[in-house]
């Protein structure tokens, strides 16, 4: 696609002992169908070739529609900034034999897709995980597409040849989603919470999907890579199984949670706990992490937050907060623009971004290993669990309330 406007702008590369490949999947072709990127340990290639961070010219179209900016000029400046960043993985690089991995299934955020957390997702393959970043289709996500079937031809006589496959690629017309925004005078929690329980229906379908691949069951792939799908057989440690998200999939971890067990913990990064009912706070029973920014969270957020903290008799809920962070310190924009614009559109904080991402997947490795009860070396950064670092703080920057008791009592930070 384009050109970027700077050379020492990129996602960086991975810091684990394994090269990253990475592959896209869509099981059935309609809206109903799965559809995700999985990032795994692969074989190493001099020669692989690296995707494009935007996959196609439509997600120009939804980040367009999700700014509301005029398409034909967003896509001249999108692809500008944007259009010739790679990630740093190999497309569908052959997967990696050694033994049984764990499994992360990440949540993308408001106005995002599949492709926008590869900093976060090449990192926890690099480190011997197998992640698939769902693409919701739930209208959150800025664009997605899926398929249906072209109109058939009247048959002209009896002697017709069989009919054809309806999920072959030549038998399809690709259809674009695009946000959603609000109507006017629309509710905004009726329309959330039913997308955060489809979102959460997504993730564990994509979980069922790769169950599915991981014994061995012929999974027909809509997109027909490259990759070849089958040696994924019996790749996979599903007792070790975790769910991950940024915003709205922070929210989207808390009720994958809830409805699947297969989760055996959640990280939820800078999450919006708005679209959540209610209830759920005291039917989450798996440890959850809580990773925030210092420029995004409010007090009335926290609050939710707390009460996942305050309905657990263990202490399996943590909370952190990365000191010069913003919403946007999450997602791969934070490496791709300069300092400049990066701070005007609240895509950098005041912090590097090299350091607060590491720090962010650092912290997730160590919560990783002790929930997931892995043998590696993570545990060296437990410390970070903890807020201990000087560009952390334990617990929150917001003062936070709540309700204990019928009484409005004050949480300290930590």
């Amino acid at each position: 696609m384009g050109n970027s406007c700077s050379n020492n702008l990129g996602i960086p590369p991975a810091k684990g002992p394994n090269a990253v490949g990475c592959s896209d999947f869509m099981m059935d072709h309609t809206v109903e169908g799965t559809f995700f990127r999985l990032y795994y340990p692969c074989v190493v290639s001099d020669n692989a070739e690296k995707p494009d961070w935007i996959p196609c010219k439509g997600y120009f179209y939804g980040l367009a529609d999700f700014m509301k900016i005029n398409r034909g000029l967003s896509e001249k400046i999108f692809n500008y900034l944007f259009g010739s960043f790679k990630i740093p993985a190999a497309l569908n690089g052959s997967y990696k034999q050694n033994g049984k991995y764990p499994v992360v299934i990440f949540s993308h955020g408001l106005g995002a897709f599949r492709t926008l957390y590869s900093a976060i997702c090449t990192e926890l393959a690099s480190q011997g995980f197998i992640v698939a970043s769902v693409e919701h289709r739930d209208e959150s996500a800025s664009a997605t597409y899926f398929y249906h079937q072209k109109p058939q031809e009247p048959e002209k006589d009896e002697a017709s040849p069989p009919k054809p496959n309806p999920e072959a690629p030549e038998n399809l017309v690709e259809e674009w989603m695009y946000y959603r925004s609000l109507k006017p005078g629309e509710s905004e929690f009726p329309l959330r919470n039913k997308q955060v329980k489809q979102r959460a229906d997504e993730c564990i379908k994509a979980l069922d999907t790769l169950i599915q691949i991981n014994a061995g069951k012929n999974m027909e792939n809509v997109l027909q890579t490259e990759f070849d799908w089958t040696t994924l057989e019996n790749s996979m440690d599903l007792c070790r199984i975790a769910v991950m998200g940024h915003s709205f999939g922070g929210a989207t971890v808390v009720e994958a949670l809830c409805k699947d067990v297969n989760f055996k913990c959640g990280i939820a990064l800078d999450a919006w706990m708005f679209p959540l009912d209610e209830e759920i706070y005291v039917r989450v029973k798996q440890p959850i992490f809580f990773i925030n920014s210092e420029k995004f969270q409010w007090a009335g957020n926290i609050s939710r937050m707390r009460k996942l903290d305050s309905s657990s008799t263990s202490m399996q809920r943590k909370m952190i907060t990365i000191k010069g962070t913003v919403h946007q310190s999450f997602p791969d924009f934070t490496f791709l623009t300069g300092n400049w614009i990066g701070k005007i559109l609240k895509l950098k904080g005041e912090i590097d971004p090299q350091v607060g991402i590491d720090l962010c997947n650092r912290a997730s490795l160590a919560f990783l290993q002790r929930h997931l009860g892995l043998d590696k070396d993570f545990n060296q950064w437990d410390h970070l669990i903890e807020g201990k670092d000087h560009n952390l703080i334990p617990g929150t920057n917001n003062t936070t309330f709540l309700y204990r008791n019928n009484h409005l009592v004050k949480v300290s930070n930590n």
